[in-house]
């Protein structure tokens, strides 16, 4: 069995993989979870020895195919949760998060799949995050580029936002920047702020912000929801 603890680092690995290349850098994993280095380090060696991760010395870890099994379905529970949340008990998207923190660990296999179930198989959670499938398959690799990398007079539509501060989304929400929505780049500052357009109205967004929104052009998304 393993602790709560071990299975959030497993799945801040997995996420942190697909964001940059691995090794993940224990500064990186420290950042992420709040936690200071010498914390994660010691986490690490037990992931280590229980051959979940492989470590290379000054550079970071990987999970090694048993360690991102566990962090699949733990990803799947707190993404199935943050969805059963939003879609059926009326939580907003910023507050879903810690909820499913909190229950991610302690549901069990058929809670899971009647969640799942009630949902319709969700292919992705409230933020646009993919939700991995029951048989734990890799998730497909991320076709997405961060909004901040956008120039004036792209259209892009948002595929997902990060759900890391709450602040941002209740912020983003109230100007209606979620998944599925169509941004239109009006200006890009020199002084680290974005203007989009959504539904006819400018949206000023620091580039810190603009970073955690991820998107696709208009014809990709198009396609993406084709095949869906």
């Amino acid at each position: 069995m393993l602790s709560d603890v071990m299975e959030d680092y497993l799945k801040a690995i997995y996420v942190l993989q697909r964001e940059e290349e691995p090794p993940v850098r224990t500064s990186a994993l420290a950042e992420y979870l709040g936690v200071t280095p010498p914390t994660v380090t010691s986490m690490l060696e037990k992931l280590d020895e229980r051959g979940l991760i492989e470590r290379e010395k000054y550079k970071g870890v990987e999970l090694t195919d048993e360690g991102e099994t566990v962090a699949l379905e733990v990803l799947r529970h707190h993404r199935l949760l943050e969805s059963y949340l939003a879609e059926h008990l009326d939580y907003g998207w910023s507050e879903v998060h810690e909820e499913a923190d909190a229950l991610e660990h302690h549901i069990s296999e058929e809670f899971e799949r009647r969640v799942a179930a009630a949902l319709g198989e969700p292919r992705v959670d409230p933020h646009g995050d993919p939700i991995p499938s029951e048989d734990l398959a890799p998730l497909a690799d991320d076709d997405t580029t961060a909004l901040a990398e956008a120039e004036e007079g792209d259209t892009v539509v948002v595929a997902r936002v990060s759900d890391r501060d709450d602040e941002h989304l209740a912020y983003l929400a109230e100007r209606g920047v979620e998944p599925g929505a169509r941004l239109d780049v009006v200006d890009v500052a020199p002084i680290d702020l974005i203007t989009v357009s959504v539904d006819g109205r400018d949206v000023h967004l620091p580039t810190s912000i603009a970073s955690a929104i991820r998107v696709r052009d208009v014809e990709a998304s198009e396609a993406d929801e084709v095949t869906a």
